[in-house]
């Protein structure tokens, strides 16, 4: 075998150690504990003869640390087969993979996909082809968010709605509040920190799910705001927050006060006492 030994100067001995504990791929971790062996006292024979491997190949890792330090020793990437269809083809077909109805498909599954493609271009290549190029492109399978179809008059009704609100809002004997509510939860699970190697400290939790809901309302026009804290949300907390507000807030002057709120079913009760917000 030719005489070559590893240039100490591209990295410390402790630094390639270092590097060894990290790195995952064996292959890599192999060529790095074949430079520590060297530098250990072991000659290039002995070195290839523990690894099982040949001495050609011990003497080819030395010089690729000498030229390019550790960098040297990491696995180059490799080309593969070049693909069979070209991405600018797939491309021209994208339009119809977002907009399923222009093929008189309902949904586009990725089999199905790369069915209509070979079809298109005429050309054979593989599933995985088809898949490479959606996640090249951002695509990710995901479940789609379940959503209740809306009646056909809704849009016809928030038009009207508004309108509606136009016109209180010009009214000058009017004063408009928004009400709503919103619940706020929380898990206080300890948290990744950054500790030294083999060490870790003892984060103590409380192991209670927190939950909070927040009643409020405010009035665009002149910047009120006003709110409460409670455990949940139902038709007792809303009258406390209808009780609160008809004694601390200040009457409009002359002015007839409303809310707007959404369907929640507690706003709808009829039992309520809105009070002047009536």
């Amino acid at each position: 075998m030719k005489t070559a030994y590893p240039n100490r100067e591209n990295c410390s001995q402790e630094e390639l150690e270092k590097y060894i504990s990290r790195v995952k791929n064996s292959r890599e971790q192999r060529r790095l504990m074949a430079i520590n062996m060297l530098w250990l006292g072991l000659d290039a024979l002995a070195v290839a003869k523990c690894l099982c491997v040949s001495d050609v190949s011990v003497y080819s890792w030395i010089l690729r640390f000498n030229s390019k330090g550790l960098d040297g020793l990491l696995s180059r990437q490799r080309g593969g087969r070049p693909r069979l269809v070209s991405a600018a083809e797939i491309r021209e077909h994208l339009n119809v993979f977002e907009q399923p109805q222009l093929a008189k498909e309902t949904h586009w599954t990725a089999k199905k996909f790369h069915g209509y493609l070979k079809d298109k271009v005429q050309k054979e290549f593989s599933y995985q082809t088809t898949l490479n190029y959606l996640h090249e492109q951002d695509y990710k399978l995901k479940y789609g968010r379940s959503w209740p179809l809306e009646p056909e008059d809704n849009e016809q009704r928030r038009q009207e709605f508004k309108l509606k609100i136009k016109e209180l809002g010009a009214d000058t004997g009017i004063k408009i509040w928004y009400m709503d509510e919103a619940g706020f939860d929380g898990d206080p699970r300890p948290r990744r920190c950054w500790y030294k190697k083999g060490e870790r400290k003892r984060i103590y939790r409380t192991q209670k799910h927190l939950r909070m809901s927040i009643s409020g309302m405010c009035c665009p026009e002149t910047g009120e705001f006003f709110a409460l804290e409670f455990p949940y949300s139902d038709r007792e907390t809303l009258q406390c927050l209808l009780n609160a507000a008809n004694k601390e807030l200040t009457a409009g002057a002359n002015k007839r006060e409303i809310i707007v709120l959404d369907n929640a079913s507690w706003h709808k009760v009829k039992s309520l006492n809105w009070g002047r917000f009536g």
